[in-house]
């Protein structure tokens, strides 16, 4: 999605100027990355189920002439997302099933999330919202007066979740109005934001977000998403210190993926990272096994033995839970793993 002109003349703020500039082309991508197309793999089939769109700033820390450099492969169209795989669905964690307006899904006790927007400045191949409804389960558009209402009408909520798509893919005016009006809801305490654009954007943090944000009230939490310690170079960093300035907590969530991110060592130094860039590790989530990601999976043995190893490497601060979301269930599923025990 192009985001919208800017409106009274106003200048379009950088971070559209950049989103406009995305690649979308595959073949674009590859000549920027000095990638052969043949060594590359392009699959047009998966082009057209779900699109290519990274950020050039994102493409930027890709390593040049590297098919298998861990954020190219985060972004690429595989062949591999159109082998039918069984267990493999179109609604992995069951949103639909939990749906009370359009748009807002109610999982958990004391809190919803509001899908804010089907808009992402990067197009994750292994997204678990890749096949999501949203023309059709969409809170923007004018459309935010029914969620709204359903919020003010249960007083056991207090906590909101904006997500998406990316809810920073909306316009500040768009997100003032709506943080506006949830402020307006006394039973709200918390406000969470679920975004990847600080990382794969960092433009995003500017003076007119960060200038609604100063008008909240509620406590504010950002739950980013970095996967390799690769996605978080200085411009990351540096975007980040208003946030963290103005006392907004900032956490991390990371899918875990095969060929990316499934060694200790680099899970190790995402953690390290993480934690120089002001951000708390939070979860590591096993994939939501979405159609189209299975060649992203690994075993939860697999995914224990990496804890295991991880533990004895960091301390607890810098462990992030190991999670798998299931359907219908009341909340995250710790997955349970064993320390090693100490040698003798």
């Amino acid at each position: 999605m192009i985001p919208p002109q800017p409106q009274n003349g106003q200048r379009a703020p950088l971070w559209q100027h950049e989103l406009r500039k995305a690649f979308s082309r595959p073949l674009d991508l590859l000549a920027y990355l000095e990638l052969d197309p043949t060594t590359a793999g392009l699959d047009a089939g998966s082009l057209r189920d779900f699109p290519l769109r990274v950020p050039r700033g994102f493409a930027a820390r890709m390593r040049k002439g590297d098919a298998h450099d861990p954020l190219f492969l985060q972004v690429w169209p595989s062949a591999q997302e159109r082998a039918a795989t069984p267990g493999y669905v179109v609604d992995a964690v069951g949103d639909l099933q939990r749906v009370r307006e359009a748009g807002l899904i109610h999982k958990y006790q004391g809190r919803v999330l509001l899908v804010a927007t089907g808009a992402c400045a990067v197009h994750c191949r292994y997204c678990f919202r890749r096949h999501f409804p949203y023309s059709e389960q969409l809170a923007a558009r004018d459309r935010w007066s029914p969620a709204l209402s359903d919020i003010a009408g249960d007083a056991s909520i207090e906590e909101v979740i904006l997500s998406g798509g990316d809810p920073l893919s909306l316009s500040d005016d768009k997100l003032a109005e709506l943080v506006a009006a949830l402020d307006a809801i006394p039973h709200l305490k918390r406000l969470r934001l679920h975004t990847r654009q600080p990382i794969v954007l960092p433009e995003r943090i500017d003076e007119r977000l960060l200038a609604w944000l100063d008008r909240t009230r509620l406590q504010t939490v950002f739950v980013l998403h970095a996967n390799h310690a690769a996605e978080l170079d200085e411009q990351v960093r540096t975007a980040l210190l208003p946030l963290r300035q103005r006392g907004i907590m900032l956490l991390n969530q990371s899918v875990l993926l095969r060929g990316i991110n499934d060694d200790a060592q680099t899970l190790a130094r995402l953690s390290e990272r993480l934690f120089a860039c002001g951000i708390l590790p939070y979860y590591l989530h096993l994939l939501d096994r979405v159609q189209g990601a299975a060649h992203f999976d690994l075993p939860e043995d697999e995914a224990q033995a990496l804890m295991r190893v991880l533990s004895s490497r960091l301390p607890g601060y810098l462990l992030p839970k190991l999670v798998r979301e299931v359907a219908g269930a009341p909340a995250k599923t710790w997955i349970a793993w064993e320390r090693s025990a100490p040698s003798s």
